[in-house]
């Protein structure tokens, strides 16, 4: 029996495992202290996720370390032998976006149909990390001792932002070399520069009790999804209304787009509905607030600055998703088009403000970006708030460690046709030293990342631990 065969006598151990840890609903929430005192930085549920990993790493026989519950690692330890190894780390992340509506099943019960396994995280991250403990475990059961330390990192808050992450690598180090489930196969050699910021405005006059008044509008959970659902909350005349209405109506008619407006008290509330998709691919989706602010420009309210912060919306970014309405179109050969996504919005009567998540190429700079961008919207009064910025990374396809990948990859499915690419997505590669996103998304697969109805095919499930298991092989034990 070889590693790969007693990988494969793991099947059924394997979905068991996905399925106990899609039960621990490992969604971000507020910090909370034991009853003895214990810090619990990324809420209860994440911990109880985290905690249940490491003890199946435990029992698998490996060692597992806990850094004072911020993330941790389980670890299959170098041949004594070897006096300082290297350490290859396979950076995981356990912590998943909100379920979010539209789901047919209940998204924290993995359920099996039609070859697929559904529930939130399953395609993102947890069936891939345990996809990668169980190519460790096959290796080990094997009696196999390799020459490097295999390192699975479990991140807990990958989804918002990383400050878990930066904790663990300041108390236990940066590894030698590294990859991250995370990403797409074959493999990701570079990723696009991020940014999060806000265009915003604030309001000076408030228009009278007797003007058609935008009181508030809601949309979007995440910087990096784009949202399904925006609401708008309106006060004025009956009269206004049917005019409201009317223009609604016509507008469907002329678009396709689901639009409705229905009295809620005294107010009209206009809800507009999209399609929910990663803010990295956001022409897969489609946005719930551009939809909402196009029927928006079709009102004239009481608040011309309202006015003004709507047309510029419209004007400048509207349903264009590469940056280049509002002076930041970049693209280059790696990369592709700069990725523009509109995360959030938040609307009331004294203030404006969207939240932008930009994937911007391997070639250019945050100050590119914004300098562009300041330059479209200086003759308006909106103006940025900086809150995030990650740099790209870029790996050449003739490095070491990406050539061995790419063989791991190639042997197990014989696909020479598929070829690295640079992704817009955020992951771990960011953070961490000599790092690359390897899977587990296959050429041609459906992304249903950050989704509802979140799936991924069982024999995806167990490919993608045969080619982890090849590549942790071939880096370290051979």
């Amino acid at each position: 029996m070889t590693y790969l065969d007693r990988l494969d006598s793991y099947k059924d151990d394997m979905l068991k495992t996905l399925a106990a840890s899609i039960s621990k609903k490992s969604v971000l929430s507020q910090p909370v202290k034991t009853e003895g005192g214990e810090l619990l930085p990324f809420g209860r549920d994440i911990h109880e996720a985290f905690i249940h990993i490491l003890k199946e790493g435990e029992e698998m026989g490996f060692d597992v370390v806990n850094v004072d519950n911020y993330g941790g690692h389980i670890e299959f330890r170098a041949s004594e032998e070897i006096q300082d190894p290297e350490v290859l780390a396979i950076s995981a992340h356990i912590d998943v976006v909100p379920e979010g509506t539209g789901w047919t099943s209940d998204p924290y019960t993995m359920v099996e149909k039609d070859g697929y396994v559904y529930g939130r995280g399953v395609a993102d991250d947890k069936g891939p990390l345990i996809a990668c403990l169980y190519a460790m475990k096959a290796i080990k059961e094997e009696g196999i001792i390799p020459k490097k330390t295999i390192r699975l990192v479990l991140g807990l808050d990958e989804e918002t932002d990383k400050d878990g992450m930066y904790y663990y690598l300041d108390r236990v180090g940066q590894p030698d070399m590294g990859f991250t489930p995370d990403g797409s196969f074959p493999l990701v050699n570079g990723e696009m520069g991020i940014l999060i910021f806000d265009l915003a405005q604030k309001f000076n006059n408030r228009p009278g009790k007797d003007e058609l008044r935008l009181t508030r509008l809601e949309a979007g959970t995440a910087p990096n999804i784009v949202p399904r659902l925006a609401k708008a909350v309106i006060s004025g005349s009956e009269e206004e209304y049917n005019l409201i209405r009317n223009k609604i109506d016509l507008y469907c008619a002329e678009t396709g787009y689901n639009v409705t407006a229905k009295k809620q008290g005294i107010s009209l509330v206009i809800t507009a509905e999209g399609l929910a998709a990663h803010g990295a691919h956001p022409d897969l989706g489609l946005n719930a607030v551009s939809i909402i602010m196009e029927v928006l420009g079709k009102i004239e309210f009481g608040n011309e600055e309202l006015n003004d912060f709507i047309f510029a919306y419209n004007e400048y970014i509207g349903f264009n998703y590469n940056g280049e309405k509002i002076g930041c179109g970049f693209y280059d050969e790696n990369s592709g088009p700069l990725i523009f996504n509109i995360g959030m919005a938040n609307i009331n009567e004294d203030l404006a403000s969207v939240t932008v998540n930009i994937r911007y190429p391997v070639s250019n700079t945050d100050k590119d970006v914004f300098g562009g961008i300041e330059e479209t919207i200086r003759d308006t009064n909106i103006g940025i708030v900086k809150k995030m910025h990650e740099s790209p990374v870029f790996f050449s396809l003739d490095n070491p460690m990406v050539e061995k990948m790419l063989k791991a990859y190639v042997d197990e499915t014989g696909d020479t046709e598929n070829k690295p690419e640079v992704s817009g997505g955020g992951t771990y590669a960011k953070v961490i030293d000599n790092t690359l996103a390897f899977g587990a998304l296959f050429p041609g697969e459906e992304d249903t990342m950050h989704q509802a109805d979140e799936k991924m095919s069982i024999e995806s499930f167990n490919r993608m631990a045969r080619i982890y298991a090849r590549a942790i092989y071939s880096i370290c034990c051979e």
